[in-house]
C-alpha cells in the first residue's frame, strides 16, 4: 500500500489514524516478533518520547547481561538495508544531561520506544525541541528509537527529523533526497549511538525498519502490514480525500466557513 500524502487533510485525522497504527504495531510485535522476555504497550509516558510513545519493556527483575541473548537479527549477520548508516562520533560522558532512565508503575523499564511523528512534533519550535530533546534523553539513556516521520521538511526541520535528532556532532551528512522527503530511522542508543535511515515518499510501500533490543539484536517493525490495517479502520470519507487526485487550488475539508452573502 502506498504512503498518502497526510498534510491533504487535518491534523485531527492524522491522529486518529496514528493511535490506530501504533496499536496495530504493537498486536504485532506481541504476536510473535518479539522474545518472550519483551512486551509492547501503547502508552503514555510522561517525560518520555511525547504522548504516543510505544514502549517495549523488560521485567525488571530480569537482566540483558543474565539472560541468553534475545531471540532476533543479529545485526553483525544481517545489517538492516538502509540507504544511510553512520556512527556517533560525540563523547556521551562529556554531556551535561544525565542519561534518562524512564520508569512506569510496574516496575519495568522501557528498553526501546518507536515514535510515528505527528503534526504537531513540528507544529512549533517549542514542541520540535521538545521532542528532539526527549530523543537525545532517550538515546543517552540506552533507549533504541525507530522513528518515522511521513511528512515533509518544515522551515523549523529542514533537512528533516533525523538532522534535528542527530544533531551536527555525528558522523554523516546524509541530506534527504529532494524525491524522497520523508523518513524511517532507526536508532541504536547508548553506548554508542548508530542510526540506520530509508528515506521514502508519497507512494512508496513502507518498509520493515528494524527496532533494535541491543546494540547488536534488532526485530523486524512491519510497517506496511500495520499501515494496511490502520488504514482499513480510517473512516471512509478520509480515505476518499487522501485517495482522490490532486486538484488545482482546492482547500483542505472544513477549512473556514462560507461568508453569508
Amino acid at each position: 500500500m502506498p504512503i498518502h500524502g497526510w498534510t491533504r487533510v487535518h491534523a485531527g485525522t492524522f491522529h486518529h489514524f496514528h493511535h490506530s497504527w501504533i496499536e496495530e504495531i504493537a498486536r504485532a510485535l506481541n504476536r510473535g516478533l518479539l522474545p518472550r522476555s519483551y512486551y509492547a504497550m501503547s502508552e503514555q509516558i510522561t517525560g518520555g518520547l511525547g504522548p504516543d510513545g510505544l514502549t517495549l519493556n523488560l521485567p525488571v527483575q530480569g537482566s540483558l547481561a543474565a539472560e541468553s541473548a534475545p531471540d532476533g537479527i543479529a545485526l553483525a549477520a544481517a545489517p538492516p538495508k538502509v540507504r544511510f548508516r553512520a556512527r556517533g562520533q560525540i563523547d556521551i560522558y562529556a554531556r551535561k544531561a544525565k542519561a534518562v532512565v524512564i520508569h512506569h508503575r510496574s516496575g519495568h523499564r522501557v528498553i526501546a520506544m518507536v515514535e510515528l511523528v505527528s503534526p504537531g512534533t513540528k507544529g512549533s519550535q517549542t514542541e520540535l525541541s521538545t521532542f528532539v530533546q526527549k530523543a537525545e534523553q532517550a538515546l543517552r539513556g540506552g533507549v533504541h528509537l525507530l522513528v518515522v516521520d511521513l511528512f515533509p521538511p518544515t522551515p523549523r526541520d529542514p533537512r528533516g527529523i533525523h538532522r534535528a535528532i542527530w544533531g551536527r556532532d555525528c558522523e554523516g551528512d546524509f541530506a534527504l533526497p529532494d524525491d524522497k522527503p520523508l523518513t524511517c530511522v532507526s536508532y541504536v542508543g547508548f553506548p554508542i549511538p548508530e542510526v540506520f535511515l530509508e528515506p521514502v515518499a508519497v507512494g512508496d510501500a513502507l518498509p520493515d525498519r528494524p527496532l533494535f533490543l541491543t546494540p547488536e539484536v534488532d526485530v523486524p517493525v512491519p510497517l506496511e502490514a500495520t499501515y494496511r490495517s490502520a488504514w482499513e479502520a480510517l473512516p471512509e470519507v478520509w480515505r476518499e480525500v487522501l485517495t482522490a487526485p490532486p486538484a488545482n487550488g482546492r482547500k483542505k475539508p472544513g477549512r473556514g466557513r462560507k461568508r453569508k452573502e
